[in-house]
C-alpha cells in the first residue's frame, strides 16, 4: 500500500512524492476558458432585451401621443410601454411612466438597454441601413451627400464651381462620415473580449480622454475631456478599450447629456462592476461661435451608476482624483 492510499496518513495526497495536481492544468488553458467563459456571460447578459424593430407595433422608437378625446381625455388610448425603464440606483423608487417625448431610441435612460450584440450599439433609424451598406451604397450615399453639400453652398451665396470650392462638397462630405464614424461600430467589435477576471475591487480611472463630436442641433463641434472610473466587481476591462468607447460614442450626432451616459451605461452592462462614473467637460461652438457669443463658458455633465451613485465617499474620492472640486 503507497502512501496516497495509508490509512490514517496526515498528509494530503497532493503532497505525497512531491507530486501536485496543479502541475497537471494547463495555464493557457485555464486562462482561455475563464476568458471565454467571461465574454459569453457578457453576450448572455441581454436580460429584458427585445428584437430592435424600428416600425410598427411595439417598435424600438415610441409612437407618438394619441389626441386627446372630446372630453379632453386621453386616458382611455393604451399608455406607452417603455423597454427596460429600470435604473441602477440604489434604492431607487421608480416614478410613474410617461412617454418619452422624443424619436430617439428609450436606451440611454435604461440601466439593461440594447446596447450590442445585435450588431447595432444604441442605433437611430437609419444606423442599420448605414452600418450594413455595401461598396455601391456607400458611392451612392457620398454623392449624395455631396450634391447636398454643393446645394447648401449655392444657398449661401457662393459659387461652388470656382477653383477654392470645386472640390469642398466631396470633401465635407468625407470629412462628416468620418466625424460620425461611430454609426458604423459597436461595442462587440470594439471590446473585441478584452475583459478579464481579476480581483479587484478598488477604483480603475482613466482620465482626460480627448473627445470630439457634433452637436445635433447645429451640427457644430464640441469638443473636450471624458474622465471614466469604475470598481470592477471581477471583471476589469483593456484601458485602451474606455477610450475607444468614448471615440465610438462621441463620433455620432450627440448632446453631450446623452453621450456621458452612453459611455457609463454601456460599461455598466458590459463588466457589471459595483459602480461607474462618467464626467465630461466641453466647449460647444454652438455656444460660442453664435447664439449668446459667450468663449469662455464650458459645460460639465457626469452619470453616476451603482456604488459611484450611492456612496457618498466613493463618489468624493472619484472627483478628488481627477481633480474636481
Amino acid at each position: 500500500m503507497d502512501a496516497e492510499t495509508k490509512p490514517g496518513s496526515a498528509l494530503p495526497s497532493h503532497m505525497v512524492n512531491g507530486r501536485s495536481p496543479l502541475s497537471k492544468v494547463n495555464q493557457d488553458v485555464r486562462d482561455q476558458k475563464e476568458r471565454e467563459n467571461l465574454y459569453n456571460a457578457i453576450e448572455t447578459s441581454n436580460r429584458g432585451r427585445q428584437i430592435v424593430n424600428f416600425d410598427g407595433p411595439g417598435s424600438y422608437f415610441p409612437a407618438k401621443s394619441p389626441p386627446p378625446n372630446a372630453n379632453g381625455d386621453s386616458s382611455a388610448h393604451e399608455p406607452h410601454h417603455v423597454i427596460n425603464s429600470e435604473i441602477d440606483v440604489e434604492g431607487y423608487n421608480e416614478a410613474p411612466r410617461t412617454p418619452l417625448k422624443t424619436s430617439r431610441a428609450h436606451s440611454p435612460y435604461t440601466q439593461h438597454p440594447t446596447i450590442d450584440f445585435d450588431g447595432l450599439s444604441w442605433p437611430s433609424k437609419g444606423t442599420l441601413e448605414r452600418k450594413e451598406a455595401t461598396d455601391e451604397e456607400k458611392a451612392e450615399r457620398l454623392q449624395k451627400l455631396s450634391g447636398a453639400v454643393r446645394t447648401m453652398l449655392e444657398c449661401l451665396g457662393e459659387d461652388p464651381d470656382r477653383e477654392g470650392l470645386r472640390d469642398t462638397p466631396d470633401r465635407y462630405a468625407k470629412a462628416l462620415l468620418f466625424f460620425t464614424k461611430g454609426y458604423e461600430e459597436n461595442l462587440r467589435d470594439i471590446v473585441n473580449g478584452a475583459v478579464f477576471h481579476e480581483d479587484h475591487d478598488e477604483l480603475v480611472i482613466v482620465k482626460d480622454i480627448e473627445i470630439f463630436s457634433l452637436c445635433e442641433h447645429h451640427l457644430v463641434p464640441f469638443t473636450g475631456k471624458m474622465h471614466i472610473g469604475y470598481i470592477p466587481n471581477r471583471r476589469v476591462i483593456g484601458l485602451s478599450k474606455l477610450a475607444r468607447i468614448a471615440e465610438m460614442f462621441s463620433r455620432r450626432l450627440q448632446v453631450q447629456e446623452r453621450l456621458t451616459k452612453q459611455v457609463a451605461l454601456a460599461l455598466s452592462e458590459m463588466l457589471q462592476p459595483q459602480g461607474v462614473a462618467v464626467v465630461v467637460e466641453s466647449s460647444h461652438l454652438c455656444m460660442v461661435m453664435r447664439g449668446v457669443q459667450k468663449t469662455g463658458a464650458s459645460t460639465t455633465t457626469s452619470c453616476m451608476l451603482g456604488r459611484m451613485r450611492s456612496t457618498a465617499k466613493t463618489r468624493e474620492e472619484f472627483l478628488r482624483l481627477i481633480d474636481r472640486p
